[in-house]
């Protein structure tokens, strides 16, 4: 008989291992109770690193092992939270959020941008590889079913990702931008959902696009948000471009914009956003300015209230900055 000190684990153990370990990574979400800036640079941080990911699977493997009492479960453990672990960042990886995979060495976010972050067909998948797991628990087959279909989706998305893409091109040199940056970035409900962006210098053309439409698609006022959210995506020949800029156009409005974006206190703010684009500049008959400024990367049509909009705010031209949220479209929080 084996003892129970080297004894292997069974399965039941491994899954609620594995479980475990793959929610790990986003224990640094807690850094949102801290402060917002600690979130932002912090999360999808060391504890998305694959250089790190060793390390924590060896921590993790050893806190489930009782502290490394039961050798025979600490090697086994080790491969299922590494395991676990890696499908966690790469499922962040393909993503437009982005991903410090090479953290603490460096704080570049990887982004594939190729799958929405709350994507329903990606969710959909594993939902139903999981309820066929359950139902056929003896057999592996589900599982590398579901797997093969997850990584045939990501793929089918990546290629999505690549025709917008040559829409972007397209209209940059129908615009004769002829460096023009193009980014693509995945929109919820369809994989053929888009938002298409060209950037030259500071300014931009973004448009909402639908790669397979070729009608739009009608939302009344009786219409649920799913459908109200595809319907913002028009098919590519019809499709709306929208002018942006990350400083406005008029000479005062850039001035102001200008001053807060290159504030030492905005750094955390030039580091996070990826498409920054200036959202607003308020002046108030107190001589109060305000310049707000948002990652278009986040700018979802339909949506109620958008994330990570921040600014900064004096109380005339000559006091200093102070630095906030914008809540909704009336409100702000410091920052």
């Amino acid at each position: 008989m084996v003892p129970d000190s080297i004894a292997p684990p069974g399965l039941p153990a491994c899954l609620a291992v594995g479980f475990l370990a793959a929610a790990f990574p986003d224990i640094d979400s807690l850094l949102a109770s801290v402060s917002p800036v600690a979130y932002l640079t912090g999360h999808r941080g060391v504890t998305h690193s694959l250089l790190l990911l060793p390390v924590w699977a060896a921590l993790l493997a050893w806190l489930f092992s009782g502290f490394g009492r039961r050798r025979g479960h600490l090697k086994a453990f080790f491969g299922v939270c590494a395991a676990a672990i890696a499908v966690h960042v790469a499922g962040d990886w393909i993503t437009a959020f982005g991903t410090m995979l090479l953290a603490p060495l460096s704080d570049r976010r990887f982004a594939l941008s190729t799958v929405f972050i709350i994507d329903l067909w990606f969710s959909g998948i594993a939902l139903a590889g999981v309820v066929a797991c359950l139902a056929f628990a003896r057999s592996r087959a589900p599982a590398l079913a579901a797997l093969a279909v997850l990584c045939g989706y990501v793929a089918f998305s990546a290629v999505q990702h690549d025709r917008a893409l040559v829409v972007g091109k397209t209209r940059a040199t129908a615009l004769g931008w002829s460096d023009a940056t193009v980014s693509a970035v995945p929109r919820p409900v369809s994989p053929f959902n888009w938002m298409v962006v060209v950037e030259y210098g500071e300014r931009y053309e973004v448009a909402q696009v639908n790669l397979r439409r070729t009608e739009p698609l009608e939302a009344g006022e009786d219409a649920g948000f799913v459908r109200r959210l595809d319907a913002a995506y028009l098919p590519v020949a019809g499709a709306r471009w929208t002018p942006a800029t990350r400083f406005g156009r008029d000479d005062d409005a850039r001035e102001i914009a200008q001053a807060a974006w290159d504030h030492p206190s905005f750094e955390v703010m030039r580091w996070f956003y990826a498409l920054p684009a200036l959202h607003a500049i308020q002046r108030t008959p107190g001589q109060e300015q305000c310049a707000w400024f948002q990652d278009l990367r986040f700018v979802v049509p339909a949506r109620g209230s958008l994330p990570f909009r921040y600014g900064l705010c004096r109380a005339d031209p000559g006091a200093p900055w102070q630095r906030f949220e914008r809540v909704g479209e009336d409100d702000r929080r410091p920052f």
